[in-house]
């Protein structure tokens, strides 16, 4: 069984927001992680739902700037929100750009050196992470959903059309949506993966959901004065239009006024968990 430690502990809406560290085998350093226990992990094992951060964020933006909490607590929901990125040990030039490197992992297992062998973002996630949690908290085992916010939108979309029986539930704020067609993602798929753009399109939603539609609705909101949207970093319109042609049951709410960052997040924070809760309590 991983080892954990544990960074620091907060009374929080009648349950506990939490900071851990540990060895990962898949980044080959450590790895910090946050979790929210709600009051009812006090008596047994409550559902899971993992939240992907986006450009620059760490594992404390979520529990500190999301407002999930009060929310989570009341829906019997734990929250698990893992670093961006491998931290450690450093590779040359990592903190150059905010968009690529630290804090910029986008959830794919390198192949390209020298990231390959430290920036696996998308086993970590997928495998090791639960592990680890299965293993030391009171995770419900088959209740497991995941979220996330921009390139961390674009990290849940495709973990769970990836893994749709590891994943029941998925939604997305302002998710990277066609990461192939973007700025954004042709800068990390470059130099995480290399120019093979087959190995791309699995770790692009819009790909993904026009070959294999995810079982569950998905609930994606989309600020409309967000200045990504107009940047044509995000394209939600192709996602969109790849679910409507497999036949993918999507609800992609466009929200006048709201721009890319966590004030527009918090504001749908609640409807976003109680889709998750909907379906993972069943």
């Amino acid at each position: 069984m991983t080892t954990i430690q544990l960074v620091s502990e907060h009374a929080c809406f009648g349950g506990k927001q939490q900071f851990y560290k540990h060895d990962s085998r898949e980044t080959r350093g450590p790895m910090k992680f946050s979790v929210y226990q709600p009051p009812q992990a006090k008596a047994g094992r409550v559902p899971v739902l993992y939240y992907l951060a986006g450009l620059t964020c760490t594992e404390e933006t979520f529990p500190i700037k999301a407002h999930a909490q009060a929310v989570a607590a009341e829906l019997g929901l734990m929250l698990v929100a893992p670093d961006t990125s491998p931290r450690e040990p450093r590779i040359p030039g990592d903190a150059q750009m905010w968009d690529f490197g630290q804090g910029a992992g986008f959830y794919v297992d390198a192949t390209q050196a020298p990231w390959s062998a430290n920036y696996r973002m998308y086993s970590y996630v997928v495998r090791e992470l639960p592990e680890v949690v299965a293993a030391n908290l009171p995770a419900l085992a088959g209740a497991t959903g995941i979220f996330g916010h921009s390139m961390g939108g674009h990290g849940a979309l495709t973990l769970a059309l990836r893994n749709p029986t590891q994943y029941r539930s998925v939604s997305a704020f302002a998710p990277v949506a066609a990461p192939m067609q973007c700025p954004w993602g042709q800068k990390a798929f470059t130099n995480y993966l290399g120019p093979d753009q087959e190995i791309w399109r699995e770790y692009d939603a819009t790909q993904l959901v026009a070959r294999r539609p995810f079982p569950a609705h998905i609930l994606i909101d989309q600020g409309a004065a967000d200045q990504f949207l107009a940047d044509q970093q995000l394209l939600p319109e192709k996602f969109a239009a790849a679910a409507a042609a497999a036949g993918q049951k999507i609800n992609l709410r466009m929200q006048p006024g709201y721009d890319h960052g966590y004030y527009f997040i918090q504001t749908f924070m609640a409807d976003h968990l109680l889709h998750h809760a909907k379906i993972l309590k069943g």
